[in-house]
């Protein structure tokens, strides 16, 4: 175990400092500063070492935490980054993006703040990478099957990295000009820079899986041609149906969907030229929808020098303390301080969305918003309340509705549950014969640690029906519901 007295010697939770606002508003950089090693050893030294860890039961992955924690502890990073690895394809991934429900399950959490199991996790990565200890695994022997996997998310990297170690020849499809899906041009690089998704493809590379960027299935390939060349399929598309806001003057210009706003600023990032690109400059800026997107706006409107950014959200204002109906180890859901609301801009709480008004030039102006009533369980503006905020660019990120229709023939797509997302059984297998799917397609919107998770599931799923067998470890099935979610 990590230092049997380390919870009674240490009890601040230390976290590495941000970067000043003032300076890293001037450039896409990771907001946080290189950690210190004693420190991130003295953080891992607090676990405790529980009869039950029950951090266990809030990470889909199953992630060896008190192990690792031991580990880092006593400075054997090499041996830590293989227990990590043992349960996690991509930590540098999810040490940066995962909102960290591990912490929240932390038995240490019940009187004192939880250890800082994401930071630990992240300086395993960090400190591998930098040792050159991360290193290609190839398999031992190829199968002969073939394998396609659609969509590049986290989802389907895992799919593909657990598939190609067990020696089978995967191909992985993105429609967009570069892999990474989510993690290309979803986040924004102030969360995580893309030489961290660079390395990580790199690996992969040499381990023998195949990339093929730039091809829509569907489109370019149809589904079921791709069904025909390949012995199995993944479908790891994501939920990337936007929700909407259906209100009067929804289609006036600068109203945009939250993704499309990020992707151009991704690839303008990755050195792209991005025509009629939508930029916050000099603009009052409206976000709609209080989650990690909205987040990853607002951060990025100041980044492009808005006049003014303005968070909206249609709910009350989340405690900042754990509720009684939320208690340990259940993930709260409490009011929390991102980098990015750390850099400026106005919350506001309770506020339903009208109407989007309009100037000479069809441009949205402003917006009308009224105070958020509840009545019968539904919430609704309450009358007499109206007032308008000005709104040069307005963006909705009011998450996600499913993932797109999948037609393997001409006629019909692939059923999809009451969510709108792909059914699956529970081994990830659709009604289709061969056709799995993993991550946010089947199961929602939902978190990377879970994407990751069912990815390297459906991979075991892929193996055993393929190989009438399998070694690939099966985490999660989609029915699985972790107590922190």
């Amino acid at each position: 175990m990590a230092d049997p007295k380390g919870f009674l010697k240490t009890q601040e939770r230390e976290l590495p400092p941000r970067r000043p606002v003032s300076l890293r508003l001037m450039d896409w950089k990771e907001v946080y500063e290189q950690g210190d090693a004693a420190t991130v050893r003295r953080q891992a030294g607090r676990c405790m070492d529980c009869g039950i860890p029950f951090c266990h039961q809030g990470c889909p992955l199953g992630n060896l935490i008190p192990e690792w924690n031991d580990l880092t502890w006593r400075g054997e990073g090499r041996q830590a980054i293989e227990r990590l690895h043992a349960t996690n394809n991509f930590p540098e991934f999810t040490g940066r993006l995962c909102p960290a429900p591990c912490e929240s399950s932390c038995v240490l959490g019940i009187n004192q703040p939880a250890v800082t199991i994401k930071n630990v996790e992240v300086s395993i990565i960090d400190e591998a990478f930098a040792n050159d200890w991360v290193q290609p695994h190839p398999p031992e022997r190829l199968t002969g099957k073939t394998v396609a996997v659609v969509g590049s998310g986290p989802a389907g990297l895992a799919a593909a990295q657990q598939l190609t170690r067990a020696g089978h020849t995967v191909a992985v499809f993105e429609r967009d000009d570069r892999i990474g899906g989510l993690l290309r041009y979803g986040i924004p690089d102030f969360k995580m820079e893309k030489k961290h998704l660079e390395k990580r493809l790199a690996q992969m590379q040499a381990e023998g899986t195949r990339f093929r960027a730039g091809v829509n299935i569907g489109v370019d390939i149809t589904w079921a041609d791709l069904r025909a060349r390949y012995d199995a399929v993944v479908i790891a598309t994501g939920a990337t149906v936007p929700r909407d806001l259906p209100i009067p003057g929804r289609d006036l210009l600068g109203v945009h969907f939250a993704m499309d706003y990020l992707v151009q600023q991704n690839k303008l990032g990755a050195g792209d030229t991005v025509p009629n690109q939508i930029s916050a400059e000099g603009k009052h800026v409206v976000v709609l929808g209080g989650g990690d997107t909205g987040a990853d706006c607002i951060g990025t409107a100041h980044r492009q020098g808005a006049l003014s950014v303005t968070n909206l959200a249609i709910g009350t204002q989340p405690p900042s303390e754990r509720p009684e109906h939320q208690p340990w180890p259940m993930t709260p859901t409490l009011f929390e301080v991102s980098s990015a609301h750390e850099e400026g801009g106005e919350r506001v709480f309770l506020a339903s969305t009208i109407e989007f008004l309009k100037n000479d030039a069809g441009e949205v102006r402003a917006i009308r918003v009224a105070e958020t009533e509840y009545l019968d369980g539904r919430r609704v503006p309450k009358a007499g309340t109206e007032r308008e905020i000005p709104a040069d660019l307005v963006l909705l990120a009011l998450g996600f509705t499913g993932a797109e229709r999948v037609h393997m023939d001409d006629e019909q797509a692939l059923p999809s549950d009451h969510r709108d997302n792909i059914e699956r059984a529970g081994d990830y297998e659709t009604s289709q014969s061969g056709v799995f799917v993993a991550g946010d397609a089947g199961r929602g919107q939902s978190l990377i640690v879970w994407a990751i998770a069912e990815g390297r599931a459906a991979a075991a799923s892929v193996d055993k029906y393929l190989e009438g067998e399998t070694s690939l470890p099966f985490p999660v099935k989609p029915t699985d519901h972790a107590i922190a979610l």
